[in-house]
């Protein structure tokens, strides 16, 4: 079987609120599932090497705040691609901090769910954590972000602690432009209209924010 089959998996698009007992951070996750209703539960899946897998591991709670279509691609990038370790993933993210100590989104989201860990599976790559839904939003709003529509319309790539990420062939769409990759998260610009030399200096990558001098000529 090739493993691009696997892509025909539906995911949805995450952010999973965590704390270490001295902060909060959170982590971008696309395998959030629910598994049984009365008591509701889901099933989370977070690499072994995150940051947010240490925090949950140590505390048993977690948060997941489901983005939404409007949720901007520089959340995904700020949450997704840099370490909660060593970096405060949440100063430029709008969120709020639960009585619980671990935090919400609130850059457009649709709802949020407050977890508490009641077993998990570990996988040789990924531990599943299975939890029981205690508290969350009272309604839901906007349209949640699939992975197909961050893949597709916000020309987002899968990190490698992703469990769905898959090493992509490389080709080009547009053989005639010529294409600069983000080194940071991987995102591709090649608009056949406006070259990236024309870009202004203070552009950013929509993805993950690195600047324009993050760019290398693909």
């Amino acid at each position: 079987m090739k493993n691009e089959i696997l892509f025909n998996l539906t995911y949805g698009m995450y952010a999973i609120g965590v704390n270490d007992g001295k902060k909060a951070s959170a982590c971008i996750a696309n395998t959030v599932v629910q598994v049984c209703n009365a008591p509701n539960m889901v099933a989370v899946s977070i690499n072994h090497n995150n940051y947010s897998n240490e925090c949950i591991v140590k505390n048993g709670i977690f948060t997941v705040s489901v983005l939404s279509e409007d949720t901007s691609g520089a959340v995904i990038g700020a949450l997704g691609y840099n370490s909660g370790r060593d970096t405060d993933k949440l100063i430029n993210v709008r969120h709020k901090i639960l009585a619980e100590g671990v935090p919400v989104i609130k850059e457009n989201i649709c709802c949020w769910l407050l977890c508490k860990v009641v077993n998990s599976v570990e996988t040789p790559t990924h531990t599943i954590f299975i939890a029981e839904v205690i508290a969350g939003s009272e309604k839901s709003k906007g349209t949640p972000m699939t992975y197909g529509y961050y893949h597709s319309v916000i020309k987002g790539k899968a990190p490698k602690n992703a469990p769905t990420y898959q090493q992509e062939t490389q080709k080009d769409d547009n053989p005639d432009t010529e294409s600069w990759i983000c080194t940071v998260c991987g995102y591709v610009y090649n608009d056949p209209y406006i070259s990236f030399e024309d870009l202004p200096d203070d552009w950013v990558c929509p993805i993950c924010g690195a600047p324009k001098s993050a760019f290398k000529r693909k």
